[in-house]
């Protein structure tokens, strides 16, 4: 659907990212700090059928146009319900129904399953920012009148541009990840200066515990890495989640089929394996990385070993970015037990509008106290890390 807003704009919706030529998606996409909205990633999602219509995610995504030159977009989902996205929002879908005001569906901004910051509006650089974004969220309040649909949501967005939405009408809901962040390490040794003793001693025990059990850890990069160990990934994405998330299975065998000849140069593999099989791992963690940043996304293991899991998810790709001189890096969703290893609770924001006039009243008359509520959270889990006070 394409429609002209102004004499040098135009506006189109695409029910599938594919529908939008790649390179001047990710010319708009390859400059931001997170590669989750990158075209690869999010087409790969699509084709993968992680995230289709039958799965509730309808794809919708806005895109600005002066003549043929992409100046802005926005990939966004029309949403039947709020699985796949890590802001819990039912008490609100609960509130909306007692109103007798129907919560769904909805519009969402967000990388489908993918709990990590940097949701934003692509626009072009040497655009007005300012006056895309109002076309943009003028064109997303028609779409979402024409569809009825209730609301329209952006989730772990970009800090940078949260502060544009708020001035367009959009209310901030805080939340909190564990982050990871290099005070400029050396070495792993250096991290764990930071700790008091018996924290220091604890986390040397459980790496030594990975030792004993006579596991073998390997890191692999981009094109470094194996193709045989691509099917692996899936197999412990899917076994962790029918272990600990019964649900919450989102991602094809086919999504990570793809990893391996378009997106692998982003990837970051840690796999263990035993003395006896250096071929097959029994334990892997699968991370991405862009320029100064690290994202942990999914884990798994095909036997119980003691610390695995911590060695695994932390403590290695810790070391590994601290020799590759890494800023940050966000191990996943949820887990205070990322507290005890040194990630902090780090601010984050999702936005929001509704367009029914009580729900819309409701938000803004309490998100002050829902916000005041979670940075008190947010101080207490950071005022009881288990650093050293000297």
């Amino acid at each position: 659907m394409v429609e002209k807003i102004k004499p040098q704009y135009s506006i189109a919706w695409s029910e599938k990212i594919a529908e939008i030529p790649k390179p001047v998606w990710d010319e708009l996409a390859q400059t931001l700090k997170t590669p989750f909205l990158e075209w690869e990633w999010l087409n790969n999602i699509e084709i993968s059928r992680s995230a289709i219509p039958g799965a509730g995610w309808q794809p919708s995504h806005l895109t600005i146009w002066r003549d043929k030159q992409l100046i802005g977009a926005a990939p966004l989902y029309i949403k039947s319900h709020s699985y796949g996205e890590f802001v819990f929002d039912h008490q609100w879908a609960d509130l909306s129904h007692r109103l007798g005001v129907p919560y769904y569906p909805k519009l969402l901004g967000m990388t489908p399953f993918t709990p990590a910051v940097g949701y934003r509006f692509l626009i072009a650089p040497k655009e007005d920012e300012a006056e895309i974004t109002q076309l943009m969220i003028t064109a997303i309040d028609h779409f979402c009148d024409h569809n009825r649909l209730s609301g329209c949501h952006f989730l772990f967005v970009d800090p940078e541009w949260r502060q544009l939405m708020e001035n367009n009408g959009f209310s901030s809901w805080l939340h909190h990840s564990y982050i990871w962040s290099n005070k400029g390490f050396k070495s792993f040794d250096d991290y764990l200066a930071v700790f008091n003793a018996n924290q220091r001693r604890n986390i040397k025990r459980e790496r030594k515990a990975v030792i004993k059990a006579g596991l073998q850890m390997k890191t692999f990069i981009g094109e470094d890495i194996p193709h045989n160990l691509f099917p692996f990934i899936y197999k412990f994405y899917s076994s962790t989640c029918e272990k600990f998330y019964w649900g919450s299975q989102y991602l094809t065998s086919k999504f990570f089929e793809q990893l391996y000849p378009h997106y692998r140069h982003r990837i970051v593999l840690v796999a263990a394996y035993t003395e006896d099989n250096n071929k097959y791992p029994v334990g892997m963690s699968f991370c991405l990385r862009k320029g100064e940043n690290l994202y942990g996304r999914y884990w798994g293991c095909l036997e119980e070993y003691n610390c695995l899991h911590f060695e695994a998810c932390y403590y290695q790709p810790i070391q590994w970015a601290i020799q590759e001189e890494i800023s940050t890096f966000d191990p996943g969703a949820g887990g205070l037990h990322k507290q005890r290893r040194g990630f902090a609770a780090t601010p984050n924001h999702s936005l929001h509008r509704f367009y029914d006039q009580k729900m819309s009243q409701i938000l803004r008359l309490y998100i002050r106290e829902v916000n005041d509520m979670e940075q008190e959270e947010i101080n207490t889990i950071n005022q009881n890390l288990p650093f050293s006070k000297h």
